[in-house]
């Protein structure tokens, strides 16, 4: 989302992550993280996702630079039970973790039918597809969910408890990319309003409440006020329902909580991610669960004007191949600052 009358920089995917990799190595990451850190933003600028791409470089290297993020973490897995793993993160971001712990998610899930893992000690402000799509990748069905700062209100609220709480999903397909979707609780993504705002673009009414609580399509109105769920209370719910899988099942920060651990500085929120994983070939339809599935996608597809999740990504992701990204100007110039040691970065995220 990038308004009409903002200047951009043209970059190649390896120079966009080039250039992350020198600003995270130079904000005190080391090479295996600061690796998988530039990898996951990269991913999503090749997919025109901006709020989870370069967009967020500033605050990695503002949370390893302060002392708060680990840039140098080694995470550790462990079993918890035939069925369900743990990585601890050990203060780090989430990319490393997610990368070290997907083949033993995958051979659990083929062992048993079914697998979750937990993610702690951590911190995750990238998308949630990619982790997703990777099961999908390998025939499994995969969920993913997790929490952040309060955000959101709740149902007939006005003041923040919940974070925008996204869930993924991936469905694996035989002659296709997988069916993947990522989406926030929230009517709009925390990171999509910041866009905005820095853009000059307004929300709409149904993203958020003002500080007092007052209707408005004023994206700093809603940042300094109160997201809301989509489609009201039921988008709430959902949200409930995250910080419940993301964070009081697997022994982590509550969003209310990780803000309470910051202290209100900004910093990244520390929390926690519930992934699951399931075998379709062990749940009864060995044979005929993707020809089903692809019966279901061809209706979706025989509507004119219906598209299945995840399409336009894919679609973004071959054309960034070619045509390479766009980055604002005003970004860009904060980047090349960081990659010269002379910004400490945004706090926002």
């Amino acid at each position: 989302m990038l308004g009409n009358n903002v200047e951009q920089v043209n970059l190649t995917l390896e120079e966009a992550h080039e250039l992350a990799l020198d600003c995270l190595l130079a904000s005190g990451f080391d090479t295996q993280n600061a690796t998988a850190v530039a990898d996951r933003m990269i991913q999503a600028e090749g997919d025109r996702c901006y709020s989870h791409g370069l967009f967020r470089l500033p605050w990695y290297c503002a949370a390893v630079k302060s002392g708060r993020a680990n840039g140098k973490a080694r995470p550790r897995i462990e079993s918890l039970a035939p069925a369900v793993l743990r990585v601890n993160g050990d203060n780090g971001f989430a990319p490393l973790g997610q990368a070290l712990a997907h083949e033993p998610l995958v051979a659990c899930a083929r062992q048993n039918g079914i697998a979750s893992l937990a993610f702690v000690n951590m911190y995750h402000i990238a998308a949630l597809w990619p982790e997703v799509e990777r099961l999908a990748d390998d025939g499994l069905c995969g969920f993913a969910f997790t929490a952040a700062y309060p955000y959101v209100a709740p149902a007939g609220g006005n003041k923040p408890v919940y974070g925008t709480n996204p869930m993924g999903f991936a469905w694996p397909r035989k002659n296709a990319p997988p069916l993947v979707f990522d989406q926030a609780s929230s009517a709009l993504a925390r990171g999509e309003i910041q866009l905005c705002a820095r853009d000059g673009l307004n929300v709409p009414e149904t993203a958020g409440i003002g500080p007092e609580g007052e209707a408005t399509t004023d994206p700093n109105a809603v940042l300094a006020g109160a997201q809301l769920g989509f489609g009201g209370y039921k988008g709430a719910t959902l949200a409930l329902m995250v910080e419940l899988l993301a964070g009081a099942l697997i022994g982590e920060f509550l969003s209310v909580e990780s803000f309470e651990d910051d202290g209100g500085q900004g910093g990244p929120p520390r929390g926690g991610e519930l992934m699951l994983a399931l075998d379709p070939t062990r749940h009864g339809d060995a044979e005929g669960f993707q020809a089903r599935g692809e019966r279901l996608f061809a209706a979706i597809l025989a509507q004119e004007g219906t598209r299945l999740p995840g399409a336009r990504r894919y679609a973004n992701r071959l054309q960034t191949l070619e045509q390479g990204i766009t980055v604002p100007a005003s970004l860009y110039t904060d980047i090349i600052a960081l990659k010269s040691g002379l910004n400490s970065g945004s706090s926002q995220v």
